[in-house]
Parts: C-alpha cells; sequence; structure tokens
C-alpha cells in the first residue's frame, strides 16, 4: 500500500509539472524615461495583473531600459517611479506566447 501511494504521488507530481511547462508566457520590455525624454537608470517598475493581482516589480538599468521574462500571457497594467515622480498607469498591456512585447513609461515634470 505505502509503495503504491508513492508512485501515485510521483505520477502527480509529473501531471503538475507537465501542466506548468504548457503555461504559455512572453516576455515584456521596456524603457522609462523623464518629461523631458531622457531615459531614467535605476527607476521602479510596477507590475500587475489588470485585475489587480500578482505585483511585481523591477529596477530600469543603466540606460533605462527594463526586461522581464516569462511572464504568463495575458494583460498587465505597469507604472514606474523615481525619487517621488510617479507615472500614470499604463493600462491592459498585452503579453503574447512566445513575443517581447515593448513599452515606454513616462514619468512626469517635477522630480525626475
Amino acid at each position: 500500500m505505502k509503495k503504491l501511494l508513492i508512485l501515485f504521488g510521483a505520477i502527480s507530481l509529473c501531471f503538475v509539472f507537465a501542466a506548468r511547462a504548457r503555461v504559455p508566457v512572453g516576455n515584456l520590455a521596456g524603457t522609462v524615461l523623464d518629461a523631458r525624454g531622457h531615459a531614467v537608470a535605476n527607476a521602479a517598475v510596477s507590475i500587475q495583473t489588470s485585475d489587480g493581482l500578482e505585483p511585481f516589480a523591477t529596477h530600469t538599468d543603466r540606460e533605462g531600459h527594463f526586461h522581464i521574462t516569462r511572464l504568463e500571457t495575458g494583460q498587465y497594467d505597469l507604472r514606474a517611479s523615481y525619487h517621488g515622480a510617479i507615472s500614470e498607469w499604463t493600462r491592459r498591456v498585452t503579453v503574447r506566447s512566445n513575443k517581447t512585447t515593448e513599452v515606454k513609461l513616462l514619468l512626469p515634470p517635477g522630480r525626475s
């Protein structure tokens, strides 16, 4: 009986991993710009699903770029912040399977 339970558990795990492996994913890349159009290094980028779940954050590199790989396909909302300047939410950015979606986030004038 114990061997049967172990076998059943192992088979169940195989199905779980196989199901996860088939989830379609894509990539998201972008740039954060200040009000003058200059790239902003080390800006925070907030990402969430369009229904407000699964918050995620990253930062831009020295050139103001950010990259997020292997996001589940779907729609996401994004915004950037830097030293108190916060962009508007960019709504319903669509991530497609095996594609890279590019977006620009603009910080408001003032504190950037």
